[in-house]
């Protein structure tokens, strides 16, 4: 993953040294077991835990050419560990084989950063509160098609968008639950050189649950979930940011992205003011949705086992959920500092002359005894009238000067149909059913 998207605390997770210092946790766990197994000695579990006690750099270079000779990332790991430890450490990996270090490995890493993701939502989720409380009665015009529909509240937009990562939440919850498993169980997974119990130690160690079944490999549909979560998450990150960029087009412009002391959105028009955040979580939302189908097409392995998974795993674990992180950061950053501009909202509004109260007539017309199809016809050819004049002709005015809608409905109860607060008066059911 490039820094330019790197948060220090998720890129942290898939260096180099994170990976190998898990490498060792699992393989110390696993021989503390064997040696209360009395598979090997005890002195041999003291041993590797007495050097780790010592907060040893992990030498990545020297692991590095090690592997160079023997092609083989877990077996170079075990020789420069051995090289530290001593002879004790010709006990470390008894029963083990090298899928048992690296899937449970992956499984750590995924949790961790599952929890990072989950924190980056709860602050997200805060943002979209606040904004939603505060613009919760901020009239706006609804549109369906990207063409004026009904008036709704900015309140209700940001409303929505909480609801949406409140259920991104739980799918996370649920993701990072099916994908914190450990499997510890030897060639093929069948325990045969090495016992359950010890696999059952390094989960409770590592803070996993054992995988009921694994073949040599933890099964890959769990990873599959696991990143289709994270692109759902994206899916909805992008939502939001090209709702936004719409919102700031000139020609709208009801609310915009802060625009920072100094910053210039043109290198050649002074004057531009661009949606560069949410452009660019736009792309970032592709990223992360990309790698769902190399994700997809890991569940299926040759037999017991084959390593076409592990070179996609190496690309998409990282840069999936160090993506996800930067994004959700940056889109609580637009959603806080987010410029709302309501006397544009309201302008829009008014823009086509009243066309927006259509419905509100249609419904009246029928509830005043005249066939839905004829009433259809009698508003929507005054609404086309207005349509066609850009807005400068009225709904209002035409609908009372038609004979046949006034032989219907009184002028009177035909401006109660334009009445702007009509629309708003289940919003606070709605805010109730989203926030509690």
């Amino acid at each position: 993953m490039i820094p330019r998207y790197s948060r220090p605390e998720m890129a942290a997770l898939w260096t180099p040294e994170a990976r190998y210092r898990i490498w060792f946790e699992i393989e110390a766990h696993a021989t503390d077991a064997l040696a209360d197994l009395g598979v090997v000695p005890k002195s041999a579990a003291e041993a590797l835990w007495r050097w780790w006690a010592t907060d040893p750099a992990i030498d990545v270079a020297a692991i590095d050419a090690i592997e160079a000779v023997t092609k083989h990332d877990v077996i170079a790991f075990l020789t420069w560990v051995a090289e530290q430890v001593g002879d004790e450490a010709r006990f470390m990996h008894q029963g083990m084989t090298s899928s048992d270090v690296l899937d449970t490995t992956l499984s750590v890493q995924l949790a961790r950063a599952s929890d990072i993701l989950l924190a980056d939502l709860d602050a997200l989720l805060v943002v979209l509160e606040r904004r939603a409380r505060e613009h919760k009665l901020t009239p706006t015009i609804g549109r369906s098609h990207g063409i004026h529909a009904e008036p709704v509240t900015f309140g209700l937009k940001l409303a929505e968008a909480y609801a949406e990562f409140r259920r991104n939440r739980e799918r996370l919850v649920a993701a990072r639950a099916d994908i914190a498993t450990c499997a510890i169980s030897g060639a093929v997974g069948t325990f045969a050189n090495i016992d359950p119990r010890v696999e059952a130690h390094v989960a409770e160690k590592m803070g996993l649950t054992v995988e009921p079944v694994s073949t040599q490999v933890i099964p890959r549909d769990r990873h599959a979930m696991f990143f289709a979560t994270l692109g759902v998450i994206a899916g909805s990150i992008e939502r939001v940011a090209v709702e936004v960029r719409h919102l700031q087009r000139t020609e709208v412009l009801e609310a915009e992205e802060y625009f920072s002391p100094g910053q210039k959105g043109s290198s050649a028009m002074p004057h531009k003011r661009n949606p560069v955040l949410t452009e660019n979580l736009t792309g970032l939302a592709r990223m992360v949705r990309g790698y769902v189908t190399p994700a997809l097409e890991n569940v299926a392995l040759w037999h017991e086992r084959d390593i076409s998974h592990s070179s996609v795993e190496r690309y998409i674990g990282p840069d999936a959920t160090i993506t996800l992180d930067f994004a959700l950061a940056r889109l609580a950053g637009v959603v806080d500092k987010l410029l709302v501009y309501p006397e544009r909202m309201q302008k829009n509004l008014d823009r086509m002359g009243g066309l927006v109260h259509s419905q509100r007539v249609l419904l009246a017309l029928t509830q005043a005894g005249v066939s839905r199809e004829d009433s259809y016809r009698l508003v929507q050819r005054n609404a086309m009238k207005v349509w066609e004049s850009d807005g400068e002709l009225s709904l209002l005015d035409l609908l009372k000067a038609d004979p046949e809608v006034t032989a219907a409905l009184s002028p009177a109860e035909i401006e109660d149909k334009f009445d702007l607060g009509y629309h708003f008066k289940h919003v606070d059911t709605i805010f109730d059913r989203v926030f509690g």
